[in-house]
């Protein structure tokens, strides 16, 4: 398996003079020039990223990684931590959110347990890459060592790279961890230099009291571990999060394989934004499926100069709204590759003036 120097050394810009010409062929198609919008332009998007004039979305995968959080002590999320492993069992049965979404969109759904707090069952639906049983209370020290931190990144690749063998063409990135907005809005605020109280959210539906509580908690994450903003990895394991991590390792190794990346909601952005900082050509890379009710969500876009695709005021994660985008992009290419031209249906052209 590939480590996390090499993958970032293999990551490329993507293909701009392909994009140029796939804008003609898209100026070409039956339709005024720029009427279906946004389409367009994540088709041409998804030429540039691939390399391939004529891509094909038929693999499409959605990796779940799944992680628990030691400062869940400090009563940051309404849910006990036990909810993680049980939703796990969920994904594996087939009954949650992402798989209806993603079975929708006929897409596989990858599960992995980055450091769940309890063992387990092994099972083939299921892939364990356990850093450790949960993450330590940053509030009180940091969130993990550095080794941890890279050893999290680096189990994110190992993680597309075995599933990339059996195709991959595009991927949407969701995760599940009780209390872990309170790393992301953590790692959020550093990251992007705002405010914590500018980043952080209600999370699963905290109330007023639980909100400063969860505010106070962030701050002091950060004031007793003073996070360098210019490492993300010491960022990282100083407040992060190992399923953050192994999002970011996911999304590294598909750049280094010119394979689109559609992001879910604030975790899974956060992960981007952990990976931005590690190599800032990742982001030509992402498509952002929608915009959460998280407001540290709009943040991370903001940041990263992303628009999302959709806004339905969805807060679950899982991959959920990665599943909805991935849906989006599949339809923009089927427009680049399968609608006429004027010239091949026998269309007269607008006229010239």
């Amino acid at each position: 398996m590939s480590s996390l120097k090499e993958v970032i050394k293999e990551i490329t810009a993507i293909d701009r003079n392909l994009m140029k010409n796939t804008q003609t062929r898209l100026d070409n198609l039956t339709k005024p020039q720029g009427s279906l919008g946004r389409l367009e332009e994540i088709a041409k998007l998804i030429v540039g990223i691939t390399g391939k004039e004529n891509p094909s979305l038929k693999n499409k995968v959605i990796f779940t990684l799944a992680g628990d959080h030691g400062v869940t002590e400090e009563k940051i999320s309404l849910y006990p931590k036990e909810v993680t492993v049980q939703m796990v069992y969920n994904f594996l049965n087939g009954g949650a959110g992402i798989n209806v979404l993603a079975k929708h969109i006929g897409a596989r759904v990858i599960v992995a347990d980055l450091g769940v707090a309890s063992d387990l069952k092994a099972g083939p639906k299921l892939i364990i890459k356990k850093i450790n049983y949960g993450t330590k209370n940053m509030a009180k020290g940091p969130a993990m060592t550095k080794e941890e931190a890279i050893q999290s990144i680096e189990a994110g690749i190992e993680i597309f790279e075995a599933e990339y063998k059996n195709g991959i063409d595009i991927i949407g990135i969701g995760e599940m961890g009780i209390g872990n907005t309170t790393p992301s809005s953590a790692l959020t605020a550093v990251l992007t230099k705002r405010a914590v109280k500018d980043v952080t959210g209600r999370g699963t539906g905290l109330d007023d009291q639980g909100l400063e509580n969860k505010i106070r908690v962030i701050e002091q994450a950060i004031s007793c571990n003073h996070p360098n903003v210019s490492d993300a990895i010491d960022c990282l394991a100083k407040i992060g999060g190992f399923e953050i991590g192994g999002i970011c390792g996911v999304i590294l190794a598909a750049a280094a394989k010119k394979v689109p990346v559609v992001i879910d909601g604030f975790i899974s952005a956060t992960g981007a934004l952990v990976a931005y900082h590690l190599e800032p050509k990742v982001k030509e890379y992402f498509i952002a499926s929608h915009c959460s009710a998280e407001k540290g969500h709009w943040i991370i876009l903001e940041h990263l100069g992303l628009s999302p695709l959709l806004d339905l005021n969805l807060r679950l994660g899982e991959g959920t709204g990665a599943a909805l985008g991935i849906s989006i992009a599949e339809a923009a290419v089927k427009i680049l590759t399968q609608m006429a031209t004027f010239k091949s249906a026998g269309v007269s052209e607008k006229s010239k003036s």
